[in-house]
């Protein structure tokens, strides 16, 4: 009875810390984006705030912990307000300086809120990416889909209630298409998560996630990882 008991509490151990293979020894995980990556992180080299308080910092605590014997570095450049066009003007400097072996990018929300024209959302999107791959033939790409969820709402949605963001939304999965990247259904996550409790548990103000929002995008983030790189 007591070898079954340890059995169960070994498998149960080991399917809370089941590994990302993309999570290599070594590797450095780069999340990049708008507000809702920034997450208030801080902005020197004090550990305690440098992730922010948002989904980046969920997953790096989780497999930091978890992988620490593979030294894994967890980076986050999201600075809030950014539309696709911010990203372009430091990508050097936030992205490729900082030799990511996995890219995690979230943009777009900004990008209706400020009025980018969809046909330079894509270009520039395309752009970063080809030139990321170029610099980086192995990097591994994760394409997180903007969302929008009306925090009001007394019953749950199937996909976001804006159409400028499910424009969007279609142009990051037609562009993980092309560049062979991870796509994260974060709209959908969200929308499911809805099912189980009211929008407001999950979305404060249709845009930025609560902190139980924040743990099912990465949930969702991890799940989908893990399935893209087995």
């Amino acid at each position: 009875m007591k070898s079954l008991l340890a059995l169960l509490l070994l498998t149960t151990c080991l399917q809370a810390v089941d590994p990302i293979a993309a999570f290599t020894p070594g590797a450095r995980i780069l999340f990049q984006g708008d507000s809702i990556t920034d997450g208030n992180r801080g902005r020197s080299a004090d550990p305690n705030h440098i992730l922010g308080h948002g989904y980046a910092f969920i997953i790096a605590a989780k497999f930091g912990e978890a992988l620490a014997d593979r030294d894994l570095t967890f980076l986050n450049r999201g600075i809030s307000g950014n539309t696709v066009l911010d990203l372009e003007k430091r990508w050097q400097k936030d992205t490729l300086d900082l030799k990511p072996d996995i890219l995690s990018i979230l943009i777009g929300v900004n990008d209706k809120g400020k009025g980018v024209p969809m046909d330079q959302y894509e270009q520039v999107y395309d752009k970063l990416l080809t030139s990321t791959r170029a610099a980086f033939p192995n990097i591994k790409l994760v394409l997180c889909e903007p969302f929008v969820v009306n925090h009001l709402a007394k019953t749950p949605a199937n996909g976001s209630p804006n159409a400028d963001i499910v424009q969007r939304q279609a142009i990051v999965a037609g562009l993980a298409k092309k560049h062979g990247a991870a796509l994260v259904h974060f709209q959908k996550a969200l929308d499911e998560a809805c099912r189980r409790a009211p929008a407001m548990h999950w979305i404060w103000d249709d845009v930025h996630p609560t902190y139980s929002g924040h743990q099912v995008l990465a949930d969702e983030w991890v799940r989908v990882a893990r399935e893209f790189w087995k």
